[in-house]
């Protein structure tokens, strides 16, 4: 099953990346006050999906792509997992054990992503 998940481009330093990724569809939105971004105007989500033989691989090129001066994060699913990607750290979530998402949700706060984007209680599955 692959992975499926949405990437901000204006997330990334290096944008090679998104080259190597099936993209299906691409939105922008206008940055408003509460996405607290606001060195960008918008933000283009592509939604992607990912092979899940090489979705850690990816996931660290991911991480190793993203924006040094500003916190983000990307995240991918299956049904059953849930890869959290940050600058150089990737959580690989079980996505029926809540205290996996609770050490991404804390490292994301820790790093600065504002904690309302940080919500996966939705995303946890029994």
């Amino acid at each position: 099953m692959n992975y499926k998940g949405i990437i901000i481009e204006e997330s990334l330093e290096n944008k090679e990346i998104l080259k190597s990724l099936k993209v299906s569809e691409t939105k922008v939105e206008k940055v408003t006050k509460e996405h607290k971004t606001p060195w960008i105007k918008q933000w283009t989500m592509h939604t992607v999906e990912i092979p899940e033989n090489k979705a850690i691989k990816i996931a660290q090129k991911i991480s190793k792509a993203l924006d040094s001066k500003h916190s983000w994060y990307a995240d991918f699913k299956t049904k059953k997992r849930h890869l959290i990607i940050f600058k150089n750290k990737v959580f690989d979530v079980d996505r029926s054990k809540a205290e996996d998402y609770e050490k991404a949700r804390k490292y994301g706060i820790k790093i600065g992503i504002p904690e309302y984007q940080l919500d996966f209680s939705e995303e946890i599955i029994v």
